[in-house]
């Protein structure tokens, strides 16, 4: 298939191109990248007004397949992420069962060949049915594919058997993907420990509870020589961390997701009154579940100190998160409801609307921050749209302003605290390697 791209301003952090010009696709990958190309390609896209940037590469989603469909499934995840933007994404381990043996591996991977339109990465768990005690089979499911391990929802506390699982990573080049949370200081906390949590009288998580883990992974990184990776970093002092880190020049990468950089505790809303409707009786709220995710929203400080920290490259990534549950999943208390929140289709939107706008970010490094950095830290060859590489491509309106519907939504799950807020800048286009994996309808 030929797709010529007309009169976009082509963004591509590999070269520094940012230029108005045409992009012609021609089997699978980008041909030429100039002015006034005449052809006749088979499907033309008029870009002039919007930006060509690397399709975007989202190292943190919850694809809940295998074991929780009812959430999400790799086929609804796939059009998510497509619908944002999203050409590649890594899904989290914490599937049931568990990504712990290459058999789950191949099983993801072959699912999303067929019902997938984006590319999907298989993240192996760390340790045998994320119970902390004896390694996965990391070499095995190395051999099936995964270029990184994690424990994601939640830390590794054996910190001798993390080093080995860091030394083994080292061995065969995977990036270690890092949820940063000391289990034993969280006290059945829900949301940040402030004074809004007083207010809703809830018990609150504190900054300490990431801060302790990511310095402890951070000397491990340094010990082992792992590479290592810090998921949705939330608090000042993980930007502080990561600064020392890369002065020191351990091998250590972190990234932000969009409702950290955007929301504060302040935020969250009370409930409004709900009824359990398997039981037609009244459900006790708090406050509105959409707002609670792991780690939690933070203060203004914290949030401030993450767009400085995107803003001077020591935070390298812009991440989702994307978490789906079931609407029965958040329909409760916040002492009940599952932590996480849902991503893929707001964070362009959010990344531009709350950093680009906000002057944090140039749109150059909103496309390094969402495609190239992760590209690099993976070790793929993507995130890059120059003559000769594999066509995956996003074509986004920096001047289009919606309202975020969550009605509208690909994805399954519909929990997300953005309902109903006012944005700029949205995805007209997603082409995956050379076919149009989503095209806004006019």
């Amino acid at each position: 298939m030929t797709i010529l791209i007309k009169g976009g301003q082509v963004i591509n952090p590999a070269t520094g191109m940012e230029e108005v010009a045409d992009v012609l696709v021609e089997n699978g990958v980008v041909s030429k990248i100039e002015k006034n190309i005449k052809v006749k390609a088979e499907q033309q896209i008029d870009a002039k007004g919007c930006f060509v940037m690397p399709g975007f590469i989202d190292m943190h989603v919850h694809l809940r397949d295998p074991g929780f469909e009812q959430k999400e499934t790799i086929e609804t995840g796939c059009r998510a992420a497509a619908h944002g933007g999203y050409t590649t994404i890594l899904a989290m381990p914490n599937t049931k069962p568990v990504v712990d043996n290459a058999d789950v591996v191949n099983y993801v991977h072959n699912k999303a060949k067929m019902v997938g339109v984006v590319n999907v990465m298989q993240v192996g768990a760390v340790t045998k049915g994320q119970k902390g005690k004896e390694l996965s089979d990391i070499e095995g499911m190395a051999k099936a594919g995964i270029r990184a391990i994690s424990e994601d929802g939640k830390s590794v506390m054996n910190a001798e058997l993390y080093r080995e699982a860091m030394e083994k990573a080292k061995e065969l080049d995977l990036v270690v993907l890092a949820h940063c949370e000391d289990i034993n200081l969280v006290n059945g906390g829900v949301m940040n420990e402030d004074e809004r949590a007083k207010e809703l009288g809830l018990k609150g998580i504190t900054n300490s509870v990431e801060d302790i883990i990511i310095a402890r992974d951070v000397m491990l990184s340094y010990d082992t020589g792992a590479k290592l990776h810090l998921c949705h970093c939330s608090t000042r002092n993980s930007v502080m961390i990561m600064k020392l880190a890369k002065d020191h020049n351990i091998s250590v990468t972190a990234e932000v997701c969009p409702h950290h950089f955007t929301l504060t505790s302040d935020d969250i809303k009370k409930a409004e009154p709900s009824m359990d409707v398997e039981k037609n009786v009244p459900i006790d709220m708090d406050a509105d579940t959409n707002y609670k995710m792991n780690p939690p929203l933070r203060t203004s400080k914290d949030v401030q100190a993450l767009k400085e920290g995107l803003r001077d490259n020591i935070m390298d990534v812009i991440s989702t998160d994307h978490a789906p549950h079931t609407f029965q999943d958040k329909n409760t208390s916040m002492k009940n409801a599952p932590f996480g929140i849902v991503g893929l289709e707001t964070a362009a939107s959010l990344a531009y609307t709350e950093l680009v706008l906000g002057g944090y970010l140039t749109p150059m490094q909103m496309a390094e921050k969402m495609s190239y950095n992760p590209a690099r830290i993976i070790g793929i060859d993507k995130g890059d749209i120059q003559p000769g590489k594999v066509a995956d491509i996003v074509i986004f309106d920096p001047k289009a302003t919606y309202k975020i519907d969550k009605n509208k939504f690909a994805s399954k799950g519909k929990n997300t605290p953005f309902d109903g807020r006012k944005v700029t800048g949205k995805v007209r286009a997603t082409i995956v390697g050379g076919h149009i994996a989503y095209q806004e309808e006019k």
